[in-house]
C-alpha cells in the first residue's frame, strides 16, 4: 500500500522456517546450552518436533553445517561442532622439534591438538603412487614416476566422547624415492615421536627451512566426502615443503582444511633490535 508522499510501505517478511529454526539452534550453541560434541535430534525427530517437511529439516542442518556449527557422521547422527571458534594453527612454531615432540607426540598435528585440549585419531593409508603434477614438478621428477604417499584423514574428539569424532583435515605427504630408501619408518603407519620430520633428520635429511603456499578452492568430491562437508564449501589447500640445508625439497605435504574450521597464523622478525 502507498503512504503519503508516494513512499511504498513494504511488509517485513517473517524469516523462513529453515532460517528461524536454524537460528534457535545456533543461539543454543553460542550460549553453550548445546555443548561441543552434543548429539542433536535426528532429522526425523527434528521434523516431528517442529512439524516441518523432511527436506526442511535436512536443510536446517545443512545451513548449520555450512556455518561450521554442526557436523554429521554417517550412520551416527548430527553433533555440535567441536570447533566453534576455529582452530588457530601457529604455522611459525608447530614444526619446531620441541613442539612436535612434546609429550611423545607423533608429529605436529598431534601436538597441536593436544595443546588445544582435543584427543585425536588419524586414519593412515600408505602406498606407492604417482604424485600430482604439482608435486612432481617441485621434486623435479618424471611425471609418471611413483613414490611414497602417506595419506591421513585427521579427526579430533573431546576426551571421553569418542563417538563425536569430527574430521578437521586431510593431508597427503610425498617423499622422494631415495629418501624413502634411507628412511624406512616413512613407510610405517606410526613414525614415532616427532613424526616423519624427526625420522628424516635421523636418516640425514634434516629439514632446516619450510615453505608454504596457500590457496582457497572448492574441494574435490573425495575431499568433501572425507571431510564431511558440502561440495559448495571452500577449503584451504596448504602446499607444505620441507627443505634441507642444501636447499633440496625432501617432503611435500598437501593439507586440505575446511575454511570454516581453521585460521592460520604466521609471525616472523623483519628487523633485529639495535640494527635499525
Amino acid at each position: 500500500m502507498r503512504t503519503g508522499g508516494g513512499a511504498v510501505a513494504t511488509k517485513q517478511k517473517e524469516p523462513g522456517k529453515v532460517e528461524r529454526i536454524a537460528a534457535e539452534i545456533r543461539e543454543k550453541i553460542e550460549r553453550g546450552t548445546l555443548a561441543p560434541g552434543s548429539r542433536l535430534p535426528g532429522v526425523p525427530q527434528l521434523q516431528q518436533e517442529h512439524g516441518i517437511a523432511y527436506q526442511t529439516a535436512r536443510d536446517i542442518y545443512g545451513l548449520l553445517e555450512d556455518e561450521g556449527l554442526v557436523f554429521s557422521r554417517r550412520g551416527k547422527g548430527t553433533y555440535v561442532s567441536l570447533v566453534i571458534d576455529k582452530i588457530v594453527s601457529d604455522r611459525t612454531s608447530r614444526y619446531l622439534p620441541g613442539f612436535r615432540e612434546a609429550g611423545g607426540a607423533v608429529g605436529a598435528f598431534e601436538a597441536e591438538m593436544r595443546a588445544k585440549g582435543f584427543d585425536f585419531k588419524n586414519v593412515v593409508t600408505i602406498a606407492k603412487d604417482v604424485p600430482p603434477k604439482k608435486v612432481a614438478g617441485i621434486f623435479e621428477m618424471h611425471h609418471r614416476a611413483k613414490t611414497l604417499k602417506r595419506e591421513r584423514v585427521m579427526s579430533v574428539f573431546v576426551p571421553g566422547n569418542a563417538e563425536a569424532l569430527e574430521v578437521v583435515q586431510v593431508a597427503t605427504s610425498w617423499f622422494p624415492a631415495d629418501v624413502v630408501d634411507a628412511c624406512p619408518p616413512l613407510a610405517a603407519v606410526k613414525t614415532g615421536t616427532g613424526g616423519s620430520k624427526s625420522r628424516m633428520a635421523e636418516a640425514g635429511f634434516a629439514q632446516v627451512r619450510l615453505r608454504e603456499e596457500i590457496e582457497v578452492r572448492s574441494p574435490t568430491r573425495e575431499e568433501a566426502a572425507a571431510l564431511g562437508i558440502a561440495a559448495e564449501q571452500a577449503v584451504m589447500e596448504i602446499t607444505h615443503m620441507g627443505l634441507t640445508a642444501e636447499g633440496r625439497v625432501v617432503e611435500i605435504c598437501l593439507h586440505v582444511l575446511p575454511r570454516a574450521k581453521w585460521r592460520l597464523s604466521y609471525e616472523w622478525a623483519i628487523d633485529t633490535p639495535g640494527t635499525g
